[in-house]
């Protein structure tokens, strides 16, 4: 396929420059607690001595992707809040874009394996250790890799393959798949389709598991005493939080056909940039232990 584009120019956030400039503050304030935030969470999770079960094994991950998921995205966005051009080489772009899924789909199933982790913990109490073990969640860990490594590989493959003659705008702030689709010089109906399958599926069946996984829990709360059912509530509550802040905004962008609205690029920001900042403030919170440990860690 004939592809005569060797870079994209990104129209970002905004075209004003004095909101550019406000934004510029902000999303910089708001990448260095993301930084920050999470690695205080893995800091004190590995460090902790208390904090040895499953729970805080996969909330260390989910921490690293929050890292990883945002850096994709935000020095870039910070940077061309105040560039006069916003480009980014084709090859950059494709990377970018390749990341973006990467770390998106592995965090939904990180997200997935936490709630059945709780499901087992509150509704199998006593075979709890048996099932989640070391080994288990060394396991789901390396599937949720492997899973997000696959669907962006998909992703990925399905844009670089569409040829690209011109224009070569993105109405975005990073390189997606809907936007670039747009650019693509043929039909891209049947490529759209496979996205929605292949993203929009995910989410959605991902988000529908996680809601049932907490339904089942809030049902199996009533046998339990008052303490601990606070405790399970606590726990539960702030898992709910970041899966409602996270699969709201991609089940939007991703489950529908191939077209882009201008509030995409700001829904975007909510699971780029502001879901991987607030993670760290759900955690920290509304869990005891994680308190306790970052006195003791100070």
């Amino acid at each position: 396929n004939k592809n005569n584009v060797t870079e994209f120019i990104f129209q970002g956030l905004t075209q004003d420059n004095t909101l550019a400039k406000v934004c510029f503050t902000f999303f910089l304030v708001f990448y260095a607690t993301i930084i920050l935030g999470n690695l205080l969470i893995i800091i004190t999770i590995k460090t902790g001595q208390q904090l040895d079960s499953p729970m805080y094994f996969f909330l260390s991950y989910l921490s690293f992707l929050d890292i990883s998921y945002s850096t994709v995205t935000a020095p870039k966005l910070i940077y061309d809040l105040l560039a006069e051009k916003k480009t980014i080489p084709f090859a950059g772009c494709i990377a970018q874009l390749f990341g973006v899924h990467f770390f998106g789909c592995t965090e939904i199933f990180i997200l997935t394996a936490m709630a059945y982790d709780r499901y087992t913990a509150i509704c199998k109490p006593l075979h709890y250790t048996n099932i989640m073990n070391k080994r288990v969640c060394g396991w789901l860990v390396a599937a949720s890799w492997v899973g997000g490594c696959v669907h962006s590989l998909v992703q990925t493959l399905l844009t670089i393959q569409l040829p690209f003659c011109g224009p070569n705008e993105v109405d975005h702030y990073f390189c997606d798949v809907h936007p670039l689709l747009k650019l693509a010089c043929t039909d891209t109906y049947v490529v759209g389709v496979i996205v929605v399958a292949n993203s929009g599926l995910i989410s959605l069946s991902s988000f529908v598991v996680l809601v049932v996984s907490y339904v089942i829990i809030l049902v199996s709360l009533r046998t339990h005493s008052s303490k601990g059912c606070l405790k399970a509530l606590s726990t539960c509550t702030s898992h709910v939080a970041v899966v409602l802040l996270f699969f709201g905004p991609c089940i939007f962008i991703y489950m529908r056909p191939s077209t882009t609205f201008s509030a995409d690029k700001m829904v975007s920001v909510c699971y780029t940039i502001l879901t991987p900042m607030l993670n760290p403030l759900i955690y920290t919170l509304r869990n005891e232990d994680m308190k306790k440990a970052m006195k003791k860690l100070w």
